[in-house]
């Protein structure tokens, strides 16, 4: 297929970055449809570092471009070198890095704010009709990627989140752990991943789909 997909990481840990099994994954899922993967990080600090033995706080500092490259093993650029223009596909795993280094959903909820540089980048995906895949957390960034009705999920419309992301102007639609939302006037395609799974294979279901519908999308231009 070899369609050129960008990857946006946002740290390496559900609880402070990316979420590491839903990040392996969507890479995983890549590279077995022959794409072309190229990671992206912001160089910013993270909100926080979450000791993930405890769930704790810690008082410490880190990068999350440094962070994400632990799960690119060292294959990842600053966002701010990534170019729409270069890529056919944009996606976005989740974890709360998501919420917390990618946006302001963790601490503003739906008054969030989107990190200027992801938002340019996905805008830009946007604006020229190539295909975004959001899991998780992530899609509390479609509204503002999009704007108002732009249709997603995060698994059941009865979560905070799915309330949230009503209220900042998306449609939410429920969906179960192993399937997918596709918004086909704005080529989004969504799926809850860690929002509902239980298990490794459970969150795998949902994003093999997101991902090969994606590749797809991208090869309908």
């Amino acid at each position: 297929m070899n369609k050129k997909v960008a990857v946006i990481l946002s740290g390496c840990g559900v609880y402070d970055g990316s979420e590491i099994y839903e990040s392996v994954i969507t890479l995983l899922r890549l590279d077995q449809r022959g794409a072309q993967v190229q990671c992206f990080a912001p160089n910013v600090p993270q909100l926080h570092v979450i000791n993930h033995l405890t769930g704790e706080e810690m008082p410490e500092s880190r990068n999350v471009l440094t962070e994400s490259a632990r799960l690119a093993r060292g294959q990842i650029k600053d966002l701010r070198e990534a170019r729409a223009e270069d890529f056919d596909a944009l996606i976005m795993p989740g974890g709360f890095g998501a919420a917390k280094n990618l946006s302001t959903f963790a601490t503003e909820g739906a008054a969030a704010k989107v990190l200027p540089e992801v938002l340019a980048l996905a805008q830009a995906f946007a604006q020229a009709g190539k295909p975004v895949g959001l899991m998780c957390i992530a899609p509390t960034m479609a509204a503002q990627i999009f704007g108002a009705g732009v249709v997603c999920t995060l698994g059941s419309d009865d979560a905070d989140a799915a309330r949230a992301v009503v209220t900042m102007g998306a449609e939410h639609q429920a969906c179960d752990v192993g399937d997918i939302v596709e918004d086909p006037q704005h080529k989004l395609v969504t799926t809850p991943a860690y929002m509902l799974a239980e298990s490794i294979s459970e969150a795998a279901a949902g994003i093999y789909k997101l991902v090969d519908r994606v590749l797809e999308l991208a090869s309908e231009d």
